[in-house]
């Protein structure tokens, strides 16, 4: 789960992170009493959109006067924001962030994230921060520095003045830079995240360190831990089929392919759609139904399926272990039925009652093409794309 830059300086500000003073605002107005609330004669407009590259895209700008305020937030509301993150279709703007400006001397990288080949988080480090990290990391990798934190001890003193000196910090901010640090450190701990991101960094004019920005991610499996963090999710900002496929708890990820994937178990549904590349097709879906799929959760996997336009065929493939092969068979019948399904149906069963599963399968009365194994579920799923064209769902 994503949040917002503000949200997250909001949770950080709660582990002793130092960050500037901001308002979030959703209109023209708000924004203008916010940074004359905030004082000052320097302030930052900032699009809010689960998106970074911001800047670039016209989505960050400096005012410097209240007038400025009032331009800057007329024109970046409701913009459609467009950066290497969003992708061309862009993010519409719909809240902004009025933050106080800050005189900067240095910019650094900071970031943490869970590395899972070494089972810890991994704190990463640039003097090199701002807009041009990526390529930091891709041209010049010596410049980033890592930290691998053992769980049981945290991110220790020592490496944090360590990693600290690497970047270019000043021995007058050492001891301010390891409290950041390990505060984040908490910070990630604490809330379950999967990833935190300060960049910049800022050591200011005034020999302070200070988060300009933040990004958080969080694990979504923890959120029963947080419903505080929960209750940030802006739905706007999503995938408008995610979130409907999120609320019948399925895991569901539209894709750019014509064969939509109807699997249990996030494993076999990446197989699957590795198979269905590999003989010559594109997949149309990520869709996990997980191990206790209902007659419900399959019709709306096939509503969310049908309601893309490139769909020509629905491949279903299921390993039955908690759930078994006459339980879905069931669930695909009736789904298929109720949707009045218009393009071909490939069905691979296979483990706890199979037998049964395509005995209800073959006496359905459906038009389905049952298969023995995943290679010729692939294949028949890749012919059927060439003779079919988008049918009508009613």
């Amino acid at each position: 789960m994503k949040i917002h830059e503000y949200q997250a300086k909001e949770i950080l500000r709660r582990f002793g992170v130092a960050t500037p003073q901001g308002i979030a605002c959703f209109n023209v107005e708000e924004a203008v009493t916010a940074a004359r609330s905030l004082g000052g004669d320097l302030w930052v407009v900032k699009a809010q959109i689960y998106a970074g590259g911001r800047g670039k895209g016209g989505g960050i700008k400096i005012a410097r006067s209240l007038d400025e305020v009032r331009q800057f937030a007329g024109e970046i509301l409701n913009m459609t924001l467009v950066t290497h993150q969003t992708g061309p279709k862009g993010q519409t703007v719909h809240r902004i962030f009025i933050e106080q400006g800050v005189d900067i001397n240095r910019e650094f990288y900071i970031g943490m994230i869970v590395d899972r080949s070494h089972q810890r988080v991994c704190l990463m480090a640039s003097s090199e921060g701002g807009m041009e990290i990526e390529q930091v990391a891709a041209n010049a990798p010596e410049k980033i520095h890592k930290v691998l934190i053992d769980p049981i001890i945290g991110l220790t003193e020592q490496d944090a003045d360590a990693i600290s000196r690497k970047i270019g910090i000043t021995e007058s901010c050492l001891v301010a830079t390891r409290t950041l640090l390990r505060n984040l450190y908490r910070a990630f701990n604490d809330t379950d995240a999967s990833l935190i991101e300060v960049n910049p960094l800022a050591l200011t004019i005034d020999n302070h360190i200070v988060a300009l920005d933040a990004k958080m991610n969080f694990d979504d499996n923890a959120l029963f831990r947080h419903p505080d963090i929960a209750a940030l999710r802006d739905l706007d900002e999503e995938d408008p089929l995610e979130v409907e496929a999120s609320q019948h708890h399925l895991s569901y990820i539209p894709l750019d392919g014509s064969i939509g994937c109807l699997v249990n178990g996030a494993g076999l549904a990446m197989a699957t759609m590795d198979i269905i590349k590999l003989y010559g097709g594109s997949p149309a879906n990520f869709l996990d139904v997980g191990g206790g799929a209902t007659v419900e959760k399959v019709t709306e996997a096939f509503k969310l399926m049908l309601r893309n336009p490139k769909l020509r065929v629905i491949l279903v493939n299921i390993f039955g272990g908690i759930m078994k092969c006459d339980v879905i068979a069931e669930g695909v019948v009736v789904a298929a039925r109720q949707v009045r399904l218009s393009v071909p149906l490939v069905v691979r069963l296979e483990g706890t009652n199979v037998a049964l599963g395509k005995k209800i399968l073959a006496e359905s009365g459906l038009s389905i093409i049952s298969v023995e194994n995943m290679a010729d579920a692939a294949k028949q799923a890749v012919a059927a794309t060439a003779d079919t064209g988008r049918a009508a769902y009613i």
